[in-house]
């Protein structure tokens, strides 16, 4: 009687139904095995297709839309349903053992083995289930609503990143942060373009609403080519094009840009992407938005981030009109120079740190951050993290990213962490001046970088 114990409750896990078809009610056992070898070909064909086909597995889980919410929402389905009925064979198993006539020592064990396995297995699955409710949801959130599906511009999908902070005290949405992020559309190669938040007199694209006097209300060159509006209070910095396309227009900058809100985006967004084309020479379809007030939790979720600080930085700000000075009278903490694993708080006043340093040092700092988060999105800091991670995104991130690009994204994104970043800072370190600022040159700069000009071969004599 132990030996025919152990044996059903060994059946019950490498086979749930056996157990009863064996032993039991054979009606229960026969659709418990129907229901694993059903549950064992889904797996075996998800394998397949991951090896062989996955352009369509995932563009039938996260790249045909409310086709794919359909598919998840069948697996979260059918895997919570099989939680379920593991149970009832389980426990249906135990009764099958009878324990009245076990051995003490196996009356004892073959219940806590069985538990414990029911609880490894059917809590494994249970957690596949949350975790492809997760995903349906983070995709729907974030992907929602977006723009038009585009190909490749010049052999490159090239996305504005933007990031800034709407907690409280912010009188606007100021980007902090703008690069431009360019992804080589065969080799997943990437180059982060940095722009200072403070770059002024820039060109907008050719095409751009920004041109037009009759649409704008005046000459865009009298006031973004070394002109202010005092009495609004923008200057004619590129991270000032929110206060002087959403905040001192009337429509909200709706004129400009109709479309945007049906995009995805807004009008504030499509003026500093028109901004970063003439500034780069590129074309730039696609933005992402961080929202640094929730950028703390994102990075807990992700377990920390590493970090090698160069020089000690504060955290905080003075109060508002009392100047820089004086830093040790209202820093709430310091950053220690050396490798260190940075929580979200810290993280965070790494990125925001202005005082006792420079605007290029923090364009620096950014991108260090952005190169470190990226190379933490490891599959085992997903998997065991996902539902923080999705969580504290699905918060933080906006995009007008389309849906259908997807899974092209993360074929460039598995090729990308396969090497370096390739980063363009455009500050005076690099040669580009804060003013009078040679657009033709950055240009020529970004096409040389994204296209580097190959040698001619010397010919052998």
């Amino acid at each position: 009687m132990s030996k025919r114990a152990w044996w059903l409750v060994v059946l019950n896990v490498l086979l749930p139904g056996s157990a009863q078809v064996l032993a039991g009610s054979r009606r229960l056992g026969r659709f418990g095995l129907g229901a694993t070898l059903f549950a064992w070909f889904l797996v075996l064909a998800t394998i397949g297709l991951g090896l062989f086909a996955r352009p369509f597995l995932l563009w039938l889980t996260v790249g045909a839309g409310w086709f794919s919410a359909v598919v998840l929402t069948i697996v979260q389905i059918l895997l919570a349903a099989y939680v379920v009925l593991w149970v009832v064979l389980t426990f249906d198993t135990l009764r099958l053992t009878r324990l009245v006539k076990v051995p003490p020592v196996s009356r004892f064990a073959v219940p806590v083995v069985a538990l414990v396995l029911l609880g490894l297995v059917g809590g494994s699955a249970a957690y596949a289930a949350s975790i492809v409710g997760t995903a349906r949801d983070t995709i729907g959130a974030i992907f929602g609503s977006s723009g038009p599906s585009l190909p490749a511009s010049d052999g490159y999908y090239n996305i504005l990143l933007l990031g800034a902070d709407s907690g409280e005290g912010r009188d606007s949405m100021r980007f902090d942060s703008i690069s431009v992020v360019s992804v080589n559309a065969s080799t997943g190669a990437v180059t982060i373009t940095g722009i200072p938040r403070d770059m002024p007199n820039f060109p907008f694209a050719e095409d751009s609403p920004m041109r037009d006097p009759e649409r704008v209300g005046f000459d865009y060159r009298n006031y973004f080519e070394g002109h202010s509006d005092p009495t609004c209070g923008w200057g004619s910095g590129i991270n000032q094009l929110t206060n002087a396309v959403q905040v001192c227009r009337a429509d909200e900058g709706k004129g400009l840009y109709p479309d945007a809100a049906a995009h995805g985006s807004n009008p504030e967004i499509e003026a500093t992407k028109d901004a970063a084309e003439g500034i780069l020479g590129i074309e730039i379809p696609y933005y992402v938005f961080l929202d640094m007030k929730g950028f703390a939790n994102l990075v807990d979720a992700l377990g920390g981030v590493k970090i090698t600080v160069a020089e000690r930085l504060p955290k905080g700000g003075p109060p508002p009109g009392s100047g820089a000075h004086d830093v040790d009278s209202w820093a709430i903490g310091w950053i220690e120079p050396g490798e260190q694993i940075m929580d979200g708080d810290t993280a965070q006043w790494y990125a925001r740190s202005r005082y006792t340093t420079s605007d290029w040092d923090r364009m620096l700092r950014q991108r260090q951050l952005q190169e470190a988060i990226l190379a933490q999105f490891t599959p085992q800091t997903v998997l065991t993290r996902f539902n923080e991670v999705a969580a504290a995104g699905t918060a933080i991130v906006h995009t007008d990213l389309p849906q259908d690009k997807l899974p092209e994204f993360f074929d460039l994104m598995t090729k990308a962490k396969e090497q370096p970043v390739t980063t363009i800072e455009l500050t005076p370190d690099n040669g580009v001046p804060e003013k009078d600022i040679d657009f033709a040159a950055v240009h020529e700069l970004v096409q040389n970088t994204l296209h580097p000009p190959t040698a001619t071969p010397t010919p052998t004599p």
